[in-house]
């Protein structure tokens, strides 16, 4: 089978939107190289073709992307080539056919699908990072926006008692919830879907809550965080580049206090008490 590449180039607010829109698209895995584009792939020329289509009408102008002719090889089993085991603090996050190496206790596994967070992606690593610094045995965590369940899970990894993942998208709630049983975390973790803004006050007092979504939503979810949180509770905003760092930091003034930062191939995330 002839497959074709798909170049995409997108503005960097709305870069993540398009990867996870590819991916779930075409159930193929997407290359984020270090230029800032995107590589998706497609069986066909035609069905590349469409792809791009369609990716316009839905993204607009700004997204520009060009198809071109893969080498005759098996695609569909190549990408796994680039994927190797993360190791983050304590954790080791790991694609299933890489499994066997690490143990058990400290493992996550999570293989690429349609739901986004997988440990390839530097805001996923960054937010991550600070909750493998923070996060207290027997803390409660909420994860907003929780795609796969990698947050979640490696929660309660990580010690928490209790992690409740908030999602929006519905196809991302079997993946999640599959996800943990193949952990083995099942009975620890519970998964969401809805508008995080009306759910997380409901679902608090939470010791920490991960927003690892875009600035411009974590903005409009800090009264929703606050609420949520104990008092002084703790929370890691992550899914933004470093450059959005000096617009973000202003906005948690009035509630929150920064304590903590990671940054990770670009990308930034920052740890804040509540007050």
């Amino acid at each position: 089978m002839s497959w074709c590449a798909v170049d995409v180039r997108s503005p960097g607010d709305s870069r993540d939107a398009v990867a996870s829109w590819l991916v779930g698209r075409t159930g193929q895995a997407v290359e984020e190289r270090d230029d800032g584009s995107l590589v998706g792939f497609s069986e066909t020329e035609a069905a590349a073709q469409q792809l791009l289509d369609e990716l316009h009408a839905q993204f607009g102008a700004g997204v520009e992307g060009r198809a071109r002719a893969l080498p005759d090889v098996d695609w569909s089993a190549r990408w796994r080539d680039g994927l190797a085991p993360r190791t983050i603090g304590r954790l080791v996050v790991t694609p299933s056919w890489l499994a066997s190496g690490s143990p058990p206790d400290t493992r996550i596994i999570i293989d690429p699908e349609s739901a986004f967070g997988t440990g390839e992606h530097g805001s996923t690593r960054s937010a991550l990072a600070l909750l493998e610094r923070h996060l207290q045995p027997g803390d409660r965590v909420l994860d907003l926006g929780s795609g796969s369940g990698i947050l979640t899970i490696a929660a309660v990894r990580l010690g928490a008692s209790r992690a409740t993942g908030v999602e929006l998208d519905e196809e991302a709630d079997p993946i999640a919830v599959a996800n943990a049983r193949r952990n083995g975390v099942a009975d620890r973790v519970r998964f969401i879907t809805g508008e995080a803004a009306a759910l997380a006050p409901l679902l608090g007092p939470a010791d920490i809550v991960l927003s690892n979504i875009l600035r411009s939503v974590n903005l409009t979810l800090l009264p929703a965080i606050r609420s949520s949180l104990r008092p002084h509770g703790l929370a890691i905003f992550a899914g933004m580049e470093l450059v959005e760092r000096e617009l973000f930091l202003p906005a948690l003034g009035e509630g929150f206090d920064p304590v903590d930062e990671a940054v990770d191939d670009g990308w930034w995330a920052v740890a804040a008490r509540g007050r």
